[in-house]
Protein backbone atom coordinates (compact mmCIF):
# COMPACT_ATOMS: atom_id res chain seq x y z
CA UNK A 1 0.00 0.00 0.00
CA UNK A 2 1.58 3.58 -0.63
CA UNK A 3 1.42 5.28 2.15
CA UNK A 4 0.39 8.93 2.56
CA UNK A 5 3.14 11.95 1.12
CA UNK A 6 3.74 14.83 3.52
CA UNK A 7 1.48 18.39 2.49
CA UNK A 8 3.62 20.22 -0.01
CA UNK A 9 4.75 23.89 1.62
CA UNK A 10 2.25 26.12 0.15
CA UNK A 11 4.13 30.03 0.23
CA UNK A 12 1.89 32.04 2.24
CA UNK A 13 -1.08 33.92 -0.07
CA UNK A 14 -2.08 36.66 2.20
CA UNK A 15 -0.35 39.42 5.54
CA UNK A 16 -2.23 36.92 7.54
CA UNK A 17 -0.63 33.81 6.53
CA UNK A 18 2.73 35.59 6.84
CA UNK A 19 1.91 36.50 10.32
CA UNK A 20 1.22 32.91 10.91
CA UNK A 21 4.13 31.86 8.90
CA UNK A 22 6.26 34.72 11.50
CA UNK A 23 4.35 33.25 14.88
CA UNK A 24 5.18 29.43 14.16
CA UNK A 25 8.57 29.83 13.91
CA UNK A 26 9.09 32.27 16.75
CA UNK A 27 7.34 29.92 19.12
CA UNK A 28 9.34 28.56 21.66
CA UNK A 29 11.16 25.53 21.26
CA UNK A 30 10.30 25.30 17.29
CA UNK A 31 13.59 25.67 14.90
CA UNK A 32 13.72 25.37 11.76
CA UNK A 33 13.47 21.30 11.34
CA UNK A 34 10.09 21.41 13.18
CA UNK A 35 8.83 24.06 10.88
CA UNK A 36 9.12 22.16 8.35
CA UNK A 37 7.89 18.92 9.90
CA UNK A 38 4.75 20.87 11.37
CA UNK A 39 4.17 22.32 7.86
CA UNK A 40 4.40 18.83 6.61
CA UNK A 41 2.08 17.07 8.77
CA UNK A 42 -0.89 20.14 8.97
CA UNK A 43 -0.45 21.57 5.70
CA UNK A 44 -0.74 25.27 7.01
CA UNK A 45 0.82 27.53 9.49
CA UNK A 46 -2.21 27.96 11.16
CA UNK A 47 -3.42 24.80 11.55
CA UNK A 48 0.44 23.77 12.85
CA UNK A 49 -0.50 26.77 15.39
CA UNK A 50 -3.70 25.23 16.59
CA UNK A 51 -2.08 21.97 16.30
CA UNK A 52 1.23 22.93 18.85
CA UNK A 53 -0.32 23.21 22.23
CA UNK A 54 -1.25 19.67 22.13
CA UNK A 55 2.04 18.66 20.16
CA UNK A 56 3.62 20.32 22.96
CA UNK A 57 1.48 18.35 25.81
CA UNK A 58 2.37 15.38 24.01
CA UNK A 59 6.30 15.96 24.61
CA UNK A 60 5.69 16.29 28.29
CA UNK A 61 5.14 20.51 27.70
CA UNK A 62 1.89 21.99 29.55
CA UNK A 63 0.18 25.25 29.53
CA UNK A 64 2.36 25.78 26.28
CA UNK A 65 1.99 29.25 24.13
CA UNK A 66 2.83 30.05 20.88
CA UNK A 67 4.43 33.47 19.56
CA UNK A 68 1.57 36.19 20.25
CA UNK A 69 -0.07 37.73 17.10
CA UNK A 70 0.92 41.01 19.05
CA UNK A 71 4.89 39.64 18.67
CA UNK A 72 4.44 38.70 15.20
CA UNK A 73 2.57 41.82 14.57
CA UNK A 74 5.24 44.10 16.19
CA UNK A 75 7.89 41.85 13.72
CA UNK A 76 5.96 42.96 10.68
CA UNK A 77 6.15 46.64 11.35
CA UNK A 78 9.47 46.55 11.83
CA UNK A 79 10.20 45.24 8.76
CA UNK A 80 7.83 47.77 6.85
CA UNK A 81 10.07 50.49 9.03
CA UNK A 82 13.18 49.51 7.78
CA UNK A 83 11.87 48.70 3.67
CA UNK A 84 12.61 45.19 4.54
CA UNK A 85 10.41 42.07 2.03
CA UNK A 86 9.69 38.24 3.57
CA UNK A 87 10.65 35.92 1.17
CA UNK A 88 9.22 32.69 2.04
CA UNK A 89 10.21 29.12 1.56
CA UNK A 90 8.51 27.83 -1.51
CA UNK A 91 7.99 30.81 -2.91
CA UNK A 92 8.91 31.82 -6.56
CA UNK A 93 11.46 34.63 -5.28
CA UNK A 94 13.15 32.23 -3.04
CA UNK A 95 16.75 30.92 -4.04
CA UNK A 96 16.62 27.66 -5.51
CA UNK A 97 20.64 26.85 -4.24
CA UNK A 98 18.72 28.24 -0.61
CA UNK A 99 15.67 26.19 -0.79
CA UNK A 100 17.75 22.52 -1.28
CA UNK A 101 19.55 22.31 1.83
CA UNK A 102 18.16 20.18 4.55
CA UNK A 103 17.59 23.17 7.55
CA UNK A 104 16.82 25.99 4.90
CA UNK A 105 15.36 28.85 6.63
CA UNK A 106 11.56 28.93 6.40
CA UNK A 107 11.93 32.60 5.50
CA UNK A 108 14.23 35.70 5.64
CA UNK A 109 13.66 39.10 5.63
CA UNK A 110 16.08 40.86 2.82
CA UNK A 111 16.89 44.72 2.15
CA UNK A 112 17.67 45.69 -1.32
CA UNK A 113 17.79 43.62 -3.97
CA UNK A 114 15.41 40.52 -4.42
CA UNK A 115 16.23 39.63 -7.74
CA UNK A 116 19.97 39.23 -7.28
CA UNK A 117 19.20 36.11 -4.69
CA UNK A 118 18.09 34.46 -7.84
CA UNK A 119 21.28 35.02 -9.83
CA UNK A 120 24.04 32.06 -9.28
CA UNK A 121 26.43 33.14 -6.66
CA UNK A 122 29.77 32.17 -5.02
CA UNK A 123 30.72 32.53 -1.04
CA UNK A 124 33.82 33.90 -0.38
CA UNK A 125 34.66 34.22 3.21
CA UNK A 126 37.72 34.16 5.19
CA UNK A 127 39.56 35.76 8.65
CA UNK A 128 38.56 38.97 10.06
CA UNK A 129 42.04 39.66 11.33
CA UNK A 130 42.89 39.16 7.54
CA UNK A 131 46.82 39.98 6.09
CA UNK A 132 47.16 42.59 3.74
CA UNK A 133 47.89 39.71 1.15
CA UNK A 134 44.36 37.84 2.30
CA UNK A 135 42.38 41.35 1.58
CA UNK A 136 44.25 41.90 -1.73
CA UNK A 137 43.64 37.91 -2.74
CA UNK A 138 39.48 38.12 -1.71
CA UNK A 139 39.25 42.14 -3.88
CA UNK A 140 40.52 40.18 -7.08
CA UNK A 141 39.04 36.91 -6.61
CA UNK A 142 35.54 39.05 -5.80
CA UNK A 143 36.15 41.55 -9.06
CA UNK A 144 37.02 38.67 -11.44
CA UNK A 145 34.25 36.45 -10.33
CA UNK A 146 31.97 39.68 -10.06
CA UNK A 147 32.83 40.82 -13.81
CA UNK A 148 31.61 36.93 -15.12
CA UNK A 149 28.10 37.40 -13.62
CA UNK A 150 28.50 35.91 -10.26
CA UNK A 151 27.02 37.46 -7.46
CA UNK A 152 29.46 37.42 -3.89
CA UNK A 153 27.72 36.07 -1.29
CA UNK A 154 29.52 36.92 2.52
CA UNK A 155 28.90 37.50 5.75
CA UNK A 156 30.08 41.41 6.41
CA UNK A 157 32.32 40.22 9.26
CA UNK A 158 35.35 42.91 8.96
CA UNK A 159 38.79 41.06 7.15
CA UNK A 160 38.24 39.10 4.34
CA UNK A 161 34.50 39.51 4.10
CA UNK A 162 34.48 43.47 3.85
CA UNK A 163 37.30 42.89 1.33
CA UNK A 164 35.01 40.43 -0.98
CA UNK A 165 31.25 42.79 -0.55
CA UNK A 166 33.26 46.04 -1.04
CA UNK A 167 35.18 45.06 -4.58
CA UNK A 168 31.63 43.47 -5.93
CA UNK A 169 29.56 46.04 -4.58
CA UNK A 170 29.17 47.85 -8.36
CA UNK A 171 27.32 44.44 -9.44
CA UNK A 172 26.08 43.52 -6.57
CA UNK A 173 26.89 41.57 -3.36
CA UNK A 174 24.82 39.71 -0.91
CA UNK A 175 25.75 39.88 2.51
CA UNK A 176 23.74 37.42 5.09
CA UNK A 177 23.64 38.84 8.52
CA UNK A 178 24.39 37.06 11.72
CA UNK A 179 21.88 39.46 13.65
CA UNK A 180 18.53 41.48 12.75
CA UNK A 181 18.99 42.56 9.46
CA UNK A 182 18.47 45.75 10.69
CA UNK A 183 21.60 45.81 13.01
CA UNK A 184 24.83 47.00 11.45
CA UNK A 185 27.30 44.73 12.79
CA UNK A 186 30.58 45.04 13.35
CA UNK A 187 30.18 48.67 14.01
CA UNK A 188 33.01 49.61 11.58
CA UNK A 189 31.41 48.01 8.70
CA UNK A 190 27.97 49.93 9.72
CA UNK A 191 28.46 52.08 6.25
CA UNK A 192 29.62 49.05 3.45
CA UNK A 193 25.89 47.80 4.88
CA UNK A 194 24.13 50.95 3.98
CA UNK A 195 25.83 50.67 0.66
CA UNK A 196 25.12 46.70 0.02
CA UNK A 197 21.52 47.10 -0.81
CA UNK A 198 21.48 49.87 -2.92
CA UNK A 199 22.87 46.99 -5.74
CA UNK A 200 22.88 44.15 -3.92
CA UNK A 201 21.16 42.80 -0.89
CA UNK A 202 21.49 42.38 2.71
CA UNK A 203 19.54 39.14 4.28
CA UNK A 204 18.87 37.45 7.65
CA UNK A 205 16.67 34.54 8.87
CA UNK A 206 16.97 36.36 12.86
CA UNK A 207 13.97 38.96 14.37
CA UNK A 208 14.77 42.41 14.25
CA UNK A 209 16.40 44.61 16.83
CA UNK A 210 18.76 41.07 17.67
CA UNK A 211 21.97 41.32 18.28
CA UNK A 212 24.40 38.47 17.30
CA UNK A 213 25.41 36.07 19.23
CA UNK A 214 28.13 33.67 19.31
CA UNK A 215 26.10 30.73 18.06
CA UNK A 216 24.04 32.42 15.75
CA UNK A 217 27.26 32.83 13.50
CA UNK A 218 27.36 29.18 12.91
CA UNK A 219 23.54 29.24 11.86
CA UNK A 220 24.69 32.07 9.53
CA UNK A 221 27.51 30.37 7.41
CA UNK A 222 24.71 27.70 6.77
CA UNK A 223 22.65 30.12 4.81
CA UNK A 224 26.20 31.42 3.16
CA UNK A 225 27.16 28.29 2.15
CA UNK A 226 23.49 27.16 1.11
CA UNK A 227 22.97 30.08 -1.15
CA UNK A 228 26.12 29.19 -3.19
CA UNK A 229 27.50 26.86 -5.69
CA UNK A 230 30.26 26.79 -4.35
CA UNK A 231 32.51 28.48 -1.15
CA UNK A 232 36.00 29.49 -1.60
CA UNK A 233 38.37 30.26 1.55
CA UNK A 234 41.04 32.73 2.13
CA UNK A 235 42.66 32.97 5.15
CA UNK A 236 41.29 30.64 7.93
CA UNK A 237 42.59 29.74 11.15
CA UNK A 238 42.95 25.79 12.23
CA UNK A 239 39.84 26.69 14.26
CA UNK A 240 37.57 29.40 12.31
CA UNK A 241 33.88 29.98 11.73
CA UNK A 242 34.97 29.65 8.34
CA UNK A 243 36.06 26.16 8.22
CA UNK A 244 32.24 25.97 9.95
CA UNK A 245 31.13 27.03 6.67
CA UNK A 246 33.18 24.96 4.87
CA UNK A 247 31.80 22.01 6.26
CA UNK A 248 28.49 22.85 5.95
CA UNK A 249 29.09 23.53 1.84
CA UNK A 250 30.41 19.63 2.34
CA UNK A 251 27.34 18.67 3.72
CA UNK A 252 25.34 20.63 1.42
CA UNK A 253 27.00 18.95 -1.40
CA UNK A 254 28.83 22.77 -2.77
CA UNK A 255 32.09 22.80 -4.22
CA UNK A 256 34.67 24.18 -1.48
CA UNK A 257 37.84 26.04 -2.91
CA UNK A 258 40.61 27.09 -0.40
CA UNK A 259 43.98 29.54 -1.48
CA UNK A 260 46.88 27.76 0.33
CA UNK A 261 49.09 30.02 2.74
CA UNK A 262 52.59 29.66 3.89
CA UNK A 263 53.38 27.14 6.76
CA UNK A 264 54.00 29.41 9.17
CA UNK A 265 50.87 31.65 9.19
CA UNK A 266 48.47 30.51 11.34
CA UNK A 267 45.78 32.62 9.89
CA UNK A 268 46.05 30.22 6.76
CA UNK A 269 46.36 26.81 8.45
CA UNK A 270 42.61 25.79 7.93
CA UNK A 271 42.94 26.58 4.49
CA UNK A 272 46.09 24.37 4.22
CA UNK A 273 44.37 21.83 5.89
CA UNK A 274 41.28 21.79 3.73
CA UNK A 275 43.33 21.94 0.55
CA UNK A 276 45.75 18.86 2.19
CA UNK A 277 41.95 16.89 2.42
CA UNK A 278 40.75 17.48 -0.90
CA UNK A 279 39.58 20.78 -1.33
CA UNK A 280 40.56 22.63 -4.69
CA UNK A 281 43.83 24.90 -4.49
CA UNK A 282 42.73 27.94 -5.89
CA UNK A 283 45.15 30.58 -7.19
CA UNK A 284 42.66 32.73 -8.95
CA UNK A 285 39.35 32.84 -10.50
CA UNK A 286 39.99 30.45 -13.42
CA UNK A 287 40.81 28.20 -11.05
CA UNK A 288 37.33 28.91 -9.41
CA UNK A 289 36.05 28.95 -13.00
CA UNK A 290 37.14 25.40 -13.57
CA UNK A 291 35.23 23.67 -10.18
CA UNK A 292 32.11 25.18 -11.23
CA UNK A 293 29.58 23.45 -12.97
CA UNK A 294 28.12 24.57 -16.08
CA UNK A 295 25.82 27.66 -15.81
CA UNK A 296 22.10 27.29 -15.98
CA UNK A 297 19.13 29.39 -15.00
CA UNK A 298 17.43 29.21 -11.92
CA UNK A 299 14.02 27.70 -12.72
CA UNK A 300 10.71 28.76 -10.74
CA UNK A 301 9.27 27.27 -8.26
CA UNK A 302 5.92 26.54 -7.51
CA UNK A 303 5.99 24.48 -4.37
CA UNK A 304 8.77 22.45 -2.18
CA UNK A 305 7.44 19.12 -0.82
CA UNK A 306 9.11 17.33 2.29
CA UNK A 307 11.05 14.14 0.36
CA UNK A 308 9.43 11.59 3.85
CA UNK A 309 6.29 10.21 3.43
CA UNK A 310 3.97 11.33 6.43
CA UNK A 311 4.10 9.25 9.94
CA UNK A 312 1.91 6.51 10.75
CA UNK A 313 0.53 6.98 14.25
CA UNK A 314 2.35 5.42 16.67
CA UNK A 315 0.94 4.23 20.45
CA UNK A 316 2.35 5.59 23.68
CA UNK A 317 4.72 2.55 24.28
CA UNK A 318 6.18 2.84 20.76
CA UNK A 319 6.33 6.46 20.88
CA UNK A 320 8.07 5.80 23.92
CA UNK A 321 10.71 3.26 22.63
CA UNK A 322 11.41 5.36 19.92
CA UNK A 323 12.37 8.05 22.05
CA UNK A 324 14.71 6.50 23.88
CA UNK A 325 16.41 4.81 21.22
CA UNK A 326 16.95 8.10 20.20
CA UNK A 327 18.04 9.70 23.02
CA UNK A 328 20.11 6.68 23.72
CA UNK A 329 22.09 7.46 20.64
CA UNK A 330 22.93 10.91 21.09
CA UNK A 331 25.30 13.16 23.29
CA UNK A 332 26.56 16.46 23.70
CA UNK A 333 29.05 15.52 20.31
CA UNK A 334 26.60 16.54 17.64
CA UNK A 335 25.46 13.82 15.70
CA UNK A 336 24.08 14.13 11.84
CA UNK A 337 20.55 13.55 11.39
CA UNK A 338 20.73 11.07 8.19
CA UNK A 339 23.21 8.54 10.02
CA UNK A 340 20.69 8.53 13.68
CA UNK A 341 18.58 7.41 11.15
CA UNK A 342 20.77 5.07 9.86
CA UNK A 343 21.86 4.17 13.12
CA UNK A 344 18.17 3.61 14.38
CA UNK A 345 17.27 1.52 11.12
CA UNK A 346 13.65 2.81 11.08
CA UNK A 347 11.74 5.18 7.96
CA UNK A 348 12.69 8.56 8.23
CA UNK A 349 9.12 9.45 8.52
CA UNK A 350 8.60 7.77 11.87
CA UNK A 351 11.99 9.36 13.41
CA UNK A 352 10.67 12.91 12.36
CA UNK A 353 8.20 13.05 14.42
CA UNK A 354 10.05 11.71 17.16
CA UNK A 355 12.49 14.37 16.49
CA UNK A 356 10.01 17.55 16.95
CA UNK A 357 8.74 15.66 19.71
CA UNK A 358 11.65 15.65 21.75
CA UNK A 359 12.77 19.31 20.58
CA UNK A 360 9.67 21.01 22.15
CA UNK A 361 10.19 19.02 24.99
CA UNK A 362 14.10 20.74 25.28
CA UNK A 363 15.75 17.27 25.04
CA UNK A 364 17.48 17.27 21.92
CA UNK A 365 19.11 20.39 20.20
CA UNK A 366 19.00 20.99 16.16
CA UNK A 367 22.55 22.84 15.42
CA UNK A 368 23.08 23.86 12.08
CA UNK A 369 24.18 21.31 9.42
CA UNK A 370 21.77 19.01 10.18
CA UNK A 371 23.17 17.53 13.42
CA UNK A 372 21.98 16.81 16.66
CA UNK A 373 22.78 16.56 20.26
CA UNK A 374 21.30 16.32 23.72
CA UNK A 375 20.65 19.61 25.11
CA UNK A 376 22.25 20.55 28.03
CA UNK A 377 21.19 20.53 31.17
Amino acid sequence: MTEPRPHPIQPPGSDDDRLSWIRLLRSPRVGVSTFHGLMGEHGSAQASLAALPEVAKAAGVDNYASCSETAALAEWQAARDCGASMVCFGSSDYPRQLAEISDAPPFFWTVGRQDILLQPMIALVGARNASSLGTRMARGLAKDLAAQGYVIVSGLARGVDAAAHQASLDTGTVAVSAGGVDVPYPAENARLGRDIPKTGARISERPFGIAPRPRDFPRRNRIISGLAQAVVIVEAAAKSGSLITARNALDQGREVLAVPGHPFDARTGGCNMLIRDGARLIRNAEDVFEALPPRHAVADQTELALPDAAAPKRDLQQTAALHRQILDRLGPSPLAEDQLIRDLQTPAHSVMPALTDLELEGRIKRQPGGLLSLAAD
